[in-house]
C-alpha cells in the first residue's frame, strides 16, 4: 500500500489537525471545503462568489496532490436553496466536454453557506 500524504494549501486550513485533502496512491479525496476568502475565515456574500472560492481551492488542492480537474471522479456540494444555475458556469468551466463530466451530487437544504468536498483518482 502506497504511503499517505497529507495535503496543504497556502490560505486555507482546518482549526485542527486535519489536512484539506489526503492522497493515497491515486485517490486523492478532500475534507469539507469552506468557502473562505484566501488566508481569512471571511464568507463571501454572495453565493458565486463562494462558489468561486471553493473552486480556487480545489484547484490549489489538486494541484498539491499531483493532479488537476481532469483528475475529479465527483464532487459534492451543499448550499443554501438558492438557484441551482449559480453552481453550473463554475462547472461547466472546468468541466466543459459534457461527454467528460464527473458525478456531482448537490444538496440543497438548510446550509447557510456553500462547502464542498471532492474525490480524484491520478493514474499518471
Amino acid at each position: 500500500m502506497s504511503a499517505r500524504k497529507s495535503i496543504a494549501i497556502e490560505g486555507l486550513s482546518h482549526l485542527t489537525a486535519i489536512p484539506v485533502a489526503t492522497r493515497i496512491g491515486p485517490l486523492v479525496v478532500s475534507s469539507v471545503i469552506a468557502p473562505f476568502d484566501s488566508g481569512t475565515r471571511t464568507v463571501p456574500d454572495t453565493i458565486a462568489a463562494q462558489y468561486a472560492n471553493i473552486f480556487h481551492h480545489v484547484g490549489l488542492m489538486l494541484s498539491a496532490a499531483g493532479a488537476d480537474w481532469r483528475h475529479v471522479a465527483k464532487m459534492e456540494f451543499w448550499t443554501p436553496p438558492v438557484d441551482r444555475e449559480a453552481l453550473d458556469p463554475f462547472w461547466i468551466e472546468k468541466f466543459p466536454d459534457e461527454a467528460s463530466r464527473p458525478a456531482r451530487h448537490t444538496h440543497v437544504g438548510e446550509a447557510k453557506v456553500v462547502t464542498a468536498n471532492f474525490i480524484a483518482y491520478v493514474t499518471d
